[in-house]
Order: C-alpha cells, then sequence, then structure tokens
C-alpha cells in the first residue's frame, strides 16, 4: 500500500511541475526555513536529551516512573492540542512576559513567527531524542564509568570522557530523528505560528496551502521532496542506529 501511494503521488506531477513548484520564491522560502527551523530544533533537543536521558538511565528517584509518563506526554498528544496548548501558554501572564523578554533581546517575538516554528518542531521532537539517548545510555556498561571514578575521574568527567564518546552513535540518531519529527510537524505549527507565506511557512504547510488553493500538482511536488528528506533519515537512522535501541523507542 505505501509503494502503491508513493507510486501514485510520482504519476500524479512531472518533472516540469516538480521543477516549476521548486522555482516558486514561496516554496523556496519554505524550503530554507524548514531547514533552518528544523536544524535548530533538532539541536536543541539533544542538547535537552542527552542530560535527561542520561538521569533517567542512570539514577533512581522519587517520582522517577511520573516523570518519565510526563516526557511521553508530547508524543501522545494530538498534535493541535500541542499548537493550541503552547498558544494558550503564550497568552498567560508568564508566557506574555517571557515573550516580552524575547522581544527585547532578539528583537522579534515568538507567537506567529519564526521562533515560535522552532518551539513547536522542539517539543514534539525533544521527547523523540530523549528516548533515543535514554535507550543509547542503557546499553553503555556502566562499569566502564565507575573505574574511571575509581582513577580520580569526577562524575561530570567520566560522562564527559567514556559515555558520551560511547554514545556516538546514539547521538546522531538522536539528532537525525529529532530532525526528521520536526520536518513532518504540521499541526502545532498551523495552530501556534500559523501559515503565512514567506513569514512561517515551512514544507508541511505549504502542502496544505498549495492544496486549499488547488494547485495539487505543488503540494504533490512538495510531498515528494519530504519523501526524499525522510529516506534520507530513514538510511542514516539504520546505518548508526541499532534496532534495540529504535525499538526502544518506538
Amino acid at each position: 500500500m505505501l509503494l502503491a501511494m508513493l507510486a501514485a503521488d510520482l504519476t500524479w506531477t512531472t518533472p516540469g511541475d516538480f521543477i516549476k513548484a521548486l522555482s516558486s520564491d514561496e516554496i523556496q522560502y519554505s524550503i530554507r526555513l524548514s531547514l533552518m527551523s528544523c536544524t535548530v530544533a533538532a539541536i536543541l533537543s539533544v542538547w535537552v536529551a542527552v542530560p535527561i536521558g542520561y538521569l533517567m538511565s542512570r539514577f533512581n528517584f522519587f517520582g522517577k516512573g511520573l516523570v518519565d509518563a510526563v516526557l511521553d506526554i508530547p508524543i501522545v498528544l494530538p498534535p493541535l492540542v500541542v499548537g493550541l496548548s503552547l498558544l494558550i501558554l503564550f497568552h498567560t501572564s508568564a508566557g506574555v512576559w517571557v515573550e516580552d523578554q524575547f522581544k527585547e533581546i532578539f528583537g522579534t517575538g515568538i507567537t506567529y513567527q519564526v521562533p515560535s516554528v522552532v518551539l513547536a518542531q522542539f517539543m514534539v521532537a525533544c521527547a523523540f531524542a530523549v528516548r533515543t539517548m535514554r535507550a543509547t545510555f542503557d546499553q553503555i556498561s556502566v562499569r566502564q564509568e565507575d573505574v574511571a571514578l575509581t582513577l580520580g575521574c569526577s562524575r561530570f568527567q567520566a560522562f564527559w570522557r567514556v559515555t558520551l564518546p560511547e554514545a556516538r552513535n546514539g547521538l546522531i540518531t538522536a539528532l537525525t530523528l529529532a530532525w526528521a519529527r520536526s520536518l513532518g510537524e504540521f499541526g502545532p505549527i498551523l495552530v501556534f505560528s500559523g501559515a503565512t507565506r514567506m513569514k512561517t511557512e515551512v514544507l508541511p504547510t505549504t502542502v496544505y496551502l498549495e492544496m486549499t488553493t488547488g494547485s495539487l500538482e505543488a503540494a504533490v511536488a512538495v510531498s515528494i521532496l519530504m519523501v526524499f528528506f525522510a529516506v534520507a533519515v530513514l538510511f542514516t537512522i539504520r546505518h548508526f542506529g541499532s534496532d534495540r535501541s529504535l525499538g526502544r523507542v518506538i
């Protein structure tokens, strides 16, 4: 069925339609913003996922089960709910204060601006990155860290010099998976960022906008481009990630 769907997409557009669609200024902007926002969201996700994944893997503490469940909430929530929750959050007094401070520092707001795209992508992608890093650390023996501690290393030094290099493939997998998840986000971005052309438009919203204007050929062309990205990500994950770690993430 999946192959039939992809084949149907290919028969719906021609190379000329594909080139014409990708030559559009709006779609080129969408591609650039998607690549930029996905990369930033993925880097932030891994930056957060490494310490949290290590903490959840190596330590037992009161309320760990609750924390574990909270980390999974972005995965199980409907995407539109994530976007709506973000929108409501930034209309509270605390959210308005954060946005004002952000605007004072960076010269732009968050809601319905480019930062909201990154934040919407990050909220979901980070959960997958945390799962990946936790599964990675679970597979790394604690014994090597213990040896480093007995040789005089601090806990951080043992982590930095021993554990983190061992987790290199997991880091790449987490980064790639977070990037791919960010690329596919639609619901949270539509609600929290809008779908304004040449402003907050990313590839999934481009497909939506092209469909609503009746330009199915352009929508299919962008969809095929996203399939190419997805295939590249899949090969990267299969190369660097073990089946066991991927299974635990899913």
